[in-house]
């Protein structure tokens, strides 16, 4: 039963005032990658990069493979690699790769990077990244090859740039932190999600402690700078008890960063085949268990930069000093990667079933060409304010509104005065971030997965609606 005078429920109203479930989804890229669609005219790589700056791009490698599908993952990943479909795979990510280089080579303008002046010095990376999946179900030597990959066929220098890379306790052996380390790897992050096995059964994500624990003093002994642990909330049948339990065997560790992630149960997966508590329950139980979270972490000394994440003062940044996510390019490389351009996000089918993302994989081993782009969005002058505003806002610091002037000549209460004005109303504004700044309450902070869908245009909203699941 649901109280319209209460605050704190997520089905109450004040006064006229609806109040959104907090949990209404995680909103890590805009516009999501259900939006996509195949794209008719397949345009050229080289056309599409032709007039974008690539001085500070992003490059991201997607491997997607998994010893285990999580029982809460909807990402884009297949439990084994069977048949050397692992060399298979790499096979195409460096065809994928000389394609990609050619096309960013084109056209650029020479001189405008440090060396000899050749057109290969306009490109530059800013920031690296191997996701997935799980990157480390390579084998070492395979890490090796996907290290060549990014910096022999793409040009990133992954000793000088922060490079963040994903394993997992059973992958993260020393010998492929060994050489993830060697080739300039910055940041681990490992998907721990709870210390309690009971929890990690409930998650369809066994594991032992003692098997977490020891990946996590082979990643210390690697002496990589960033260690990020990824802990889940929300499990059935945790509590504050079990949480704080989680939480306080992280910081054992003294990570650099802490990711607290809500739970979801998502279409496909095998949590969201099973039975759940009412949303209302569930979603003040996460509200809770997040909220006790934040608190013992910012008791602990760590600063949060947004709902998820937490970080030690003082601790390396994940992303380069000039690397802005609303402006600069995106090259990713993988069937599950996204690539952004200015006026075009793309990439690669998409599923989250076994059969069909098997399907996906198998016939991205065997592409030759990769010139051109296949699925994607484009993205007009109101997606690219939406999008600038969404990943903006959703970080603790807030918008400088004088930023989103010089982008776009507007200011973002004239282009969102109706969404403004109730995040304002439902008091998830700061009102005393001060004149020029934008920035969210910490109760703003804390119903981040309700704010970020409610910027999402009604286009792609329709065209989110309308895919077909698979």
């Amino acid at each position: 039963m649901t109280d319209p005078n209460d605050p704190t429920d997520p089905n109450s109203t004040t006064g006229t005032l609806t109040r959104p479930r907090p949990y209404e989804s995680y909103v890590y890229a805009y516009p999501h990658k259900t939006a996509y669609r195949p794209l008719a005219d397949r345009p050229a790589l080289s056309a599409l990069w032709a007039g974008e700056r690539k001085d500070a791009l992003s490059l991201y490698l997607h491997i997607p493979f998994c010893e285990v599908r999580c029982g809460f993952c909807n990402l884009f990943t297949r439990i084994g690699a069977p048949d050397e479909l692992t060399t298979r795979y790499l096979d195409a990510l460096d065809r994928q790769a000389t394609a990609v280089a050619d096309a960013l080579h084109t056209n650029t303008v020479p001189g405008t990077g440090t060396g000899t002046g050749t057109e290969a010095d306009s490109v530059r990376f800013a920031a690296a990244a191997f996701g997935g999946g799980t990157p480390t179900f390579l084998t070492a030597g395979e890490l090796e090859r996907l290290c060549d990959i990014a910096e022999k066929r793409m040009g990133a220098d992954l000793r000088a740039v922060p490079l963040s890379v994903e394993t997992s306790p059973s992958t993260a052996t020393a010998d492929r932190l060994s050489v993830l380390a060697d080739r300039g790897a910055t940041r681990l992050s490992i998907g721990v999600q709870s210390f309690v096995e009971e929890e990690a059964k409930a998650a369809v994500r066994p594991q032992r402690r003692s098997d977490v624990e020891a990946a996590l003093g082979r990643i210390r002994d690697a002496r990589i700078p960033v260690l990020n642990i990824d802990l889940i909330y929300g499990i059935d049948g945790q509590t504050p008890r079990s949480w704080r339990l989680s939480l306080d065997a992280a910081l054992a560790w003294r990570p650099e960063e802490l990711y607290l992630y809500p739970l979801y149960a998502r279409p496909l997966t095998p949590l969201g085949r099973r039975a759940h508590p009412s949303e209302a329950g569930w979603d003040a139980q996460r509200l809770e268990l997040y909220r006790q979270g934040r608190d013992h972490l910012l008791a602990q000394g760590y600063e949060q930069v947004s709902m998820r994440m937490f970080r030690l003062p003082g601790a390396p940044r994940e992303g380069a000093d000039d690397y802005a996510c609303q402006t600069d390019g995106m090259i990713g490389l993988g069937c599950g990667a996204r690539s952004y351009t200015s006026d075009l996000h793309y990439s690669f089918d998409y599923a989250v079933g076994m059969r069909e993302i098997r399907t996906i994989i198998d016939a991205y081993t065997v592409t030759e060409d990769f010139s051109r782009a296949e699925v994607g969005r484009a993205v007009d002058a109101d997606e690219a304010r939406r999008r600038h505003l969404l990943q903006s806002l959703l970080q603790a610091e807030g918008m400088a509104v004088a930023d989103y002037r010089e982008r776009f000549g507007s200011r973002p209460e004239d282009d969102f005065p109706a969404e403004l004005d109730r995040f304002a109303d439902l008091g998830w504004l700061d009102a005393d971030a001060g004149p020029g700044l934008l920035r969210l309450s910490p109760e703003g902070l804390a119903h981040s997965d309700a704010l970020g869908p409610a910027l999402f245009s009604p286009a792609v909203r329709a065209a989110m609606a309308s895919y077909e699941l698979k």
